[in-house]
């Protein structure tokens, strides 16, 4: 089974690729998944949700239900890989690696349905809609897909890691995401007579420095945080101050305390820089997932089933970026790995690539880790 399997999850993976579909657009790819389990007759379950699949693997004998979870959708991004399956659907692209996430639990469940009878247990298979809009998982378990789940599992290709090994650790592994959009509203003028209005081009200069002395001065320097300005607008012409700047940008944080003294901090000096220039400041703050910390028992087990496929297994260090997999562990117990694919890119990179190798590899420790999970599970 093991070259023919590897052979079908890597077409899989190619179709995917080719055929990539935005957050909360992933129609045809969950049309393509249900085909696949049903190949397998593994049980589709119902669902509110439009996209997004779910189905059960249920065992010969009882036991808790462990779930398994990959993210579906793609990215805005126009793909230059030069790859032969490369994206057919312009503007948009699997630069993070959920074709090869999806492709690895769809490998895990046909290694599953195998030793069905065996399974002490049910394994929940969770493909997640729109996880890139930070918003997936929340309509996932509002949905109930988890009430009956006791664990889960999952794992995000890692480019920088080599083929072979997986990087698990207890406690932080991602940070929570919080965005944030600030409109300096002033008064413009003409550019040759400025005391004539009140230049929100120079208060967004000021804020902008300002704003990353939250980090500097008022985060320990044992502690992590980041605060990154990304985006500003303002102005149509070089002779005209503008009457109003927008800022856009993001903050990650890995504990909650910190999250919510940044904020705090955040607010007070958008506000008073923004009094300091006699203007007023709108800010929209947009809440994204929580930092993700995974469970110590439940990633214990799962770095004891990589170490017994020989995987090399590491303490990988902590990423800034975000991953709605949080919400999943704020209701549950489970544990999140970071796998390697030798890619020549990082994520969100329009020529973002993974070495095939990985996914029957991947593959095989969801499952393995699934198996332990359901024996032990009476010491977690």
């Amino acid at each position: 089974m093991g070259r023919e399997l590897e052979n079908r999850l890597i077409a899989i993976r190619r179709h995917l690729h080719q055929y990539p579909e935005l957050s909360n657009e992933e129609f045809e790819t969950t049309k393509s998944i249900q085909k696949w389990l049903r190949e397998k007759d593994i049980e589709i379950r119902q669902t509110g949700l439009k996209t997004g699949v779910f189905a059960d693997i249920k065992g010969g004998k009882q036991g808790p239900t462990i779930a398994i979870r990959a993210d579906i959708d793609a990215l805005p991004i126009e793909e230059k890989t030069g790859l032969p399956f490369a994206s057919k659907v312009k503007g948009v692209m699997h630069a993070c690696g959920h074709d090869f996430h999806t492709a690895a639990v769809i490998g895990a469940a046909y290694l599953l349905k195998e030793c069905q009878s065996e399974l002490g247990g049910t394994v929940r298979l969770l493909f997640q809609q729109a996880e890139e809009l930070g918003g997936g998982a929340a309509h996932v378990i509002k949905d109930g897909q988890i009430d009956d789940v006791a664990a889960i599992i999952g794992l995000h290709n890692k480019p920088d890691l080599p083929v072979g090994t997986i990087g698990i650790k207890e406690g932080a592994l991602m940070a929570a995401v919080d965005r944030f959009e600030i409109v300096l509203q002033g008064k413009g003028s003409h550019a040759a007579i400025p005391q004539s209005g009140n230049d929100p081009i120079a208060a967004s200069a000021q804020l902008i420095t300002a704003l990353q002395t939250i980090v500097s001065r008022n985060v320990s320097p044992l502690e992590s945080a980041v605060v990154s300005v990304t985006r500003i607008t303002g102005g149509s012409t070089w002779n005209v101050i503008p009457g109003e700047v927008t800022l856009e940008g993001t903050i990650r944080t890995f504990e909650s305390a910190i999250r919510e003294e940044v904020k705090h901090k955040f607010h007070s000096i958008v506000n008073n820089i923004a009094a300091a220039f006699s203007q007023e400041a709108v800010i929209d703050w947009f809440p994204g997932p929580p930092a993700l910390h995974n469970h110590p028992a439940i990633t214990e087990m799962a770095r004891s089933s990589a170490l017994g496929q020989t995987l090399d297994v590491i303490d990988p260090v902590p990423s800034m970026g975000g991953e709605d997999f949080a919400y999943y562990l704020q209701h549950i117990p489970g544990t999140f790995a970071f796998f390697g694919t030798n890619g020549n890119e990082d994520w969100h990179h329009p020529a973002f690539t993974i070495d095939e190798k990985a996914i029957m590899k991947a593959a095989y420790f969801l499952s393995e880790s699934v198996k332990d999970l359901l024996k032990n599970h009476d010491k977690w």
